[in-house]
């Protein structure tokens, strides 16, 4: 007795349709051993050969090409009902946090499928992370490093990345190495948990300076402050990515390497609710790769693809 996993037959349709391993796991957003691993395990389960494959090229067999149709049936179908399931649950409303960004077509995307109330109480990362654990929340759009996610049974999903930049003062536009920006640390280790974690990583993989505030100067007319005073390029938090500069900063995009920062949708790892995965699914299947990771790009925890647990 045997079981096909939906997640295989998407795997399957992805690659009939790229007729490419390497494109397929980028499409999948997993890595190309793991994605051929599942194949061959599929293969293994059907009793047939899907692909006829070697260094060079990707072909369906006769027998995939007869079960791809039905795959996608029946991926159809499944959809069809994850769709129903989220209706059906949505009288309570999945209640979402965040910290200043969620992706642009948020409402298009989970009104589908669920009722969402989005919480007014706009609060740091960790905080976010920490009321999704206790249950105050059911999902929340946040950073938080994998010891924390750990830590707190929570697993999270990337759905959205903003590349950083630095901000010097002067009208130059000029890229700036990694190295050469200096990156704000605050003492607030509670309101600042998150971004300093996230900083000091940063700091450790580029070599990049450390300035050490105690003003909660990571963003706001105190970031600006510290720009003028230190007189280099300074990191922006994500806080202020479409935060107005004054008209004696400009911005400067940061190179060798890229400096990206990730928003992870985060849930708690025993959650059963189905409009809550409902939501997680629709808002982590319409996030796409992301243009991550690419050869100059940095990451947060070396961070592997869209799901951590």
């Amino acid at each position: 007795m045997w079981a096909v996993e939906l997640r295989q037959l998407r795997y399957f349709v992805a690659v009939a349709e790229e007729l490419n391993f390497g494109r397929a796991a980028a499409r999948l957003l997993i890595a190309g051993p793991s994605l051929s691993q599942q194949i061959k395990s599929l293969e293994r389960d059907l009793g047939v050969v899907l692909f006829d494959r070697d260094r060079r090229s990707v072909a369906l067999t006769p027998a995939g090409t007869a079960l791809l149709p039905h795959a996608r049936a029946l991926l159809d179908r499944a959809d069809d009902l994850r769709r129903r399931a989220g209706r059906l649950s949505s009288a309570q409303p999945v209640r979402v946090g965040y910290v200043n960004w969620w992706p642009p077509d948020f409402s298009a995307r989970t009104s589908a499928v669920a009722t969402v109330h989005v919480d007014a109480w706009v609060a740091p990362s960790h905080t976010q992370a920490a009321r999704v654990a206790d249950g105050s929340l059911d999902l929340a759009v946040c950073w938080v490093p994998d010891a924390d996610l750990e830590r707190l049974g929570l697993v999270a999903r990337r759905i959205g990345a903003d590349r950083l930049y630095a901000v010097s003062a002067g009208s130059t536009v000029e890229p700036v190495r990694a190295r050469d920006v200096v990156v704000l640390l605050d003492e607030d280790v509670i309101s600042w948990a998150s971004w300093n974690v996230y900083a000091e990583e940063l700091v450790r993989a580029t070599g990049a300076p450390v300035e050490r505030i105690s003003d909660s100067g990571v963003t706001g007319p105190a970031f600006f402050d510290h720009v003028r005073r230190l007189g280099r390029p300074v990191l922006n938090s994500p806080k202020g990515q479409t935060a107005a500069l004054p008209p004696d900063l400009g911005r400067r995009p940061i190179a060798s390497p890229e400096v990206h920062w990730l928003w992870l949708l985060v849930r708690r790892a025993d959650e059963t609710r189905a409009a809550v995965l409902a939501v997680v699914d629709a808002l982590g299947d319409g996030a796409g790769g992301l243009g991550l990771p690419r050869p100059d790009a940095w990451l947060p925890g070396g961070d592997p693809g869209p799901v951590r647990s």
